[in-house]
């Protein structure tokens, strides 16, 4: 397989050795590149052996080069090739319960290791071949993040509608044996795989450990948009509790057996319990953050910790913050701590209703543009509006509807600052600080 080089920047190790846009990269001392990963592992050895094609001719190219440095080679694609889609079809799966005329990216469905690797992606394992195990292993490619949901085979195959989903458990005994550290995912869908199930998944997952560094619990999402598929329902106030109750006692099994609890309950869950939320130090080192696991207890803790430290201003100060309802109340908490210290800062909480997706989804992250303009057209927002950088792309000025943050200003006629999700980020916003 040959990877094209979109380009060569001058000044790299590549470029100083002759290497031009346009070559064909086929190995790095004798090993053949497919991807990105491929890539990124034989490029730091110090002698490096390219084989290349150029206009139809194959050619070697020798470099030594300090061990860490990188050729500085740019591809098209930051994969090297295509990103790999699901095989599954989950009885929970998000995507399949998107509205129909959103933008054609959101109904990719990834299962790609090397996302995993890169950016933290979960994967399901199901599609992974011998030689990616093997690579794996080989390359120490760590840590693999694994969509697990049960460990009954039985069950696993059912509800990701893949007869293979069953071996889950075999591949994750053959990555943790090869030293590569995992986290894992167990998405609850009630009277399915919680209860029971959701008991024999822990136990089963548990000999795993240290290798496996922590597991998420999390509610299953359900939108408004589920014509046609697998009837599933919401978590009740009670059966949220159990589940909590259930993680919470093999957690402190996990704690006093190795120091690590090692399961967490998504925030979700205690929110949809009415129960407070576990205090920061009990998430430990927060392995789970892109997964609402620990999000909430941090952000409070970290603002908190800013408050005490900033010093006292008495510039007027009138701020709106637009969250989801989940959210809502933890917020309104900090800012009235805020608005205690400074009297002259005025604000105002607005739980955003998810109209887009339907009441039953409560997290900002799913808010739309839209739904934000149809709540808050005609409100007194003040000076600015903040709302959390999870409602856009990463990495992208854009609303899940496609609006960008610059339209929904001119519609609402007032700035917007989106902004991370981080205590001191949270508290100069609401003091602008720029």
């Amino acid at each position: 397989m040959a990877v094209k080089i979109l380009a060569v920047p001058a000044g790299t190790i590549a470029y100083r050795a002759g290497l031009r846009a346009g070559d064909l990269l086929l190995s790095i001392n004798g090993q053949e590149i497919i991807d990105v990963l491929d890539y990124r592992f034989f490029e730091t050895e110090p002698s490096l052996c390219l084989g290349l094609q150029r206009d139809g001719e194959s050619l070697e190219i020798k470099i030594r080069k300090s061990r860490y440095g990188s050729l500085g080679l740019e591809f098209s694609s930051y994969l090297m090739d295509e990103q790999r889609s699901c095989r599954n079809r989950c009885i929970f799966c998000f995507i399949d319960q998107l509205p129909k005329g959103m933008r054609e990216s959101l109904y990719f469905k990834d299962d790609d290791a090397r996302l995993s690797f890169l950016f933290g992606n979960y994967i399901t394992l199901t599609n992974l071949d011998r030689r990616e195990i093997d690579r794996i292993i080989t390359m120490k490619i760590s840590p693999v993040n694994v969509s697990v949901h049960t460990t009954n085979p039985a069950l696993r195959v059912k509800m990701m509608g893949n007869r293979f989903a069953g071996e889950v458990l075999s591949v994750m005994k053959e990555l943790a044996d090869g030293g590569i550290r995992l986290n894992a995912q167990l998405v609850l869908c009630p009277g399915i795989n919680d209860g029971e199930e959701l008991s024999r998944s822990l136990l089963e997952l548990s000999p795993l450990f240290p290798q496996l560094e922590s597991v998420a619990v999390v509610p299953v999402g359900l939108t408004k948009h589920r014509d046609g598929l697998f009837p599933l329902e919401p978590y009740t106030k009670e059966g949220a509790g159990q589940v909590i109750d259930q993680v919470e006692a093999f957690s402190e099994e996990q704690l006093a057996r190795h120091g690590r609890r090692m399961a967490f309950c998504a925030d979700e869950f205690y929110l949809k319990a009415e129960r407070p939320l576990p205090t920061a130090d009990r998430y430990e080192d927060f392995p789970q953050l892109e997964n609402g696991v620990g999000m909430l207890s941090l952000l409070t803790d970290e603002f908190m910790d800013a408050l005490e430290r900033a010093e006292e201003t008495q510039t007027p100060r009138r701020v709106s913050l637009a969250t989801g309802i989940a959210a809502a109340p933890f917020l309104r908490e900090m800012l009235d701590a805020a608005g205690k210290k400074w009297h002259n800062l005025r604000y105002n909480i607005f739980p955003i209703q998810n109209e887009f997706f339907g009441p039953l989804i409560t997290v900002a992250g799913l808010l739309t543009g839209g739904d934000l303009i149809r709540q808050l057209t005609g409100r007194e927002l003040g000076d600015e509006l903040l709302i959390p950088a999870a409602m856009l792309r990463q990495g992208e000025d854009i609303f899940l509807d496609d609006m960008t943050s610059d339209e929904l200003s001119e519609r609402l006629r007032i700035p917007v600052r989106a902004v991370e999700n981080d205590g001191q980020a949270l508290l100069d916003a609401v003091l602008g600080v720029k």
